[in-house]
């Protein structure tokens, strides 16, 4: 259950850290709703997830979900270039997410 919760937590940074992103810094309201909201569970399933999981490994796999969904995302959406690069080091990371859960 831990490792649902971390993986559901890293989605969430991707939604706060985009949301946030939009709100203009914090001065647009529905954005900053979101972020604030988001952050919260974000963060709450974060610590759920550490009570039974190493916290390195937890920080690592919740950042590595986040940031990888929130690039994925600007470039679906086309705030961000696409490049075989990108794609490459994005796949890394993946790599090392399901890594250590792999070794865990």
């Amino acid at each position: 259950m831990s490792w649902l919760v971390l993986v559901v937590s890293g989605v969430l940074e991707a939604v706060w850290a985009t949301a946030l992103g939009r709100s203009e810094g914090l001065s647009r309201l529905g954005p900053s709703v979101l972020f604030f909201t988001a952050l919260t569970a974000s963060m709450g399933g974060l610590a759920y997830a550490m009570r039974e999981l190493p916290v390195g490994t937890s920080y690592a796999v919740w950042v590595g979900i986040g940031a990888v969904l929130t690039v994925v995302y600007a470039m679906t959406t086309g705030q961000e270039s696409i490049s075989a690069a990108k794609v490459l080091f994005l796949t890394l990371i993946i790599g090392g997410v399901v890594g250590l859960k792999a070794v865990h």
